[in-house]
């Protein structure tokens, strides 16, 4: 039995809408002033946001504010990224509760880069529950009013669940069993880490449908030949096609920054309107750090 739509980029889904999400990174700053200019622009061209969680494992302003102030300033909704790397249970069941409050209703669950690739790898990961526990606990608290140990929560949160896939495993069997479990535990929607390779995407689709959850893609264009560099080399489960990075260095030699992002229009356009013609993709998750006014100019460019 599938859950209630309680969110509206849930309910757009189900109403057969094809959806595009982008995404704020919170910096090391107590300050909200990007976060909202941003979530301003990105007004009118995505149905939510994601919020992310000290994301590849660098300490940054709890997501859980910026979620809030976005959705109330601006009227964006958000989806609150939740790690399980820097808090144990009962930290997390109280944020959760936080959020519930404060009317948020999309969470990501996510397990969250290990410490090591962060800005201070001193740190010690937590890791009290993995992410497939934070399904079951979002469940349990939105379902059934109780915690993970069955206490009773008064006034439970309306959430709706989406869960992460890498459609660049590899094997990628042991990851549709983890999506398997998930969605058991009552998963509402899948979004999947960025892809580059259409046949991987292919893949990916073809396993999960079985499970009849929305699958949302994550894309990712670059900003820069030095952050295409660093993602390949740094970040877990990437994988970026060669021919795609020798268009992106060929257009920087021949036409400077201005020609590498004029390229990534062009790419990621290509990209997206062929993952919009694929059976399964229900949205386009897009994530462009620092560089969002990137965003309507390649779903612009899907759409020609």
């Amino acid at each position: 039995m599938r859950r209630e739509a309680y969110s509206e980029l849930l309910k757009a889904i189900r109403a057969g809408r094809f959806v595009y999400t982008g995404e704020i990174e919170p910096v090391k700053t107590t300050s909200l002033e990007e976060v909202l200019t941003t979530a301003k622009l990105l007004k009118g061209y995505v149905a939510a946001v994601n919020i992310t969680d000290n994301p590849t494992a660098f300490a940054y302003m709890n997501a859980l504010i910026p979620s809030y102030f976005i959705q109330k300033e601006v009227g964006l909704e958000a989806v609150y990224q939740v790690t399980v790397r820097d808090r144990n249970r009962l930290a997390i069941t109280a944020d959760l509760l936080a959020a519930g409050a404060l009317g948020i209703k999309n969470v990501l669950a996510l397990s969250g880069d290990h410490t090591t690739v962060g800005d201070d790898p001193r740190a010690k990961p937590v890791y009290d529950i993995d992410s497939t526990n934070l399904v079951e606990l979002l469940s349990r608290m939105v379902d059934d009013g109780t915690d993970l140990k069955g206490n009773k929560i008064d006034h439970p949160p309306k959430f709706n669940i989406g869960i992460a896939g890498n459609p660049n495993a590899d094997p990628l069997e042991p990851e549709i069993m983890k999506i398997e479990r998930k969605i058991g535990l009552g998963a509402d929607f899948i979004q999947t880490q960025a892809v580059y390779d259409l046949d991987l995407a292919k893949k990916f689709l073809e396993e999960t449908s079985k499970f009849n959850v929305p699958v949302i893609i994550g894309i990712a264009p670059f900003k820069s030949m030095s952050m295409m560099e660093w993602m390949v080399k740094n970040v877990p489960g990437i994988v970026v096609p060669e021919e795609l990075q020798h268009r992106l260095k060929s257009a920087r030699e021949k036409g400077g920054k201005e020609g590498f992002l004029n390229e990534n229009i062009e790419i990621f356009g290509e990209l997206v309107k062929n993952l919009r013609g694929m059976p399964g993709v229900r949205g386009i998750h897009i994530m462009t750090i620092g560089f969002e006014w990137v965003i309507p100019k390649i779903i612009e460019r899907a759409n020609q």
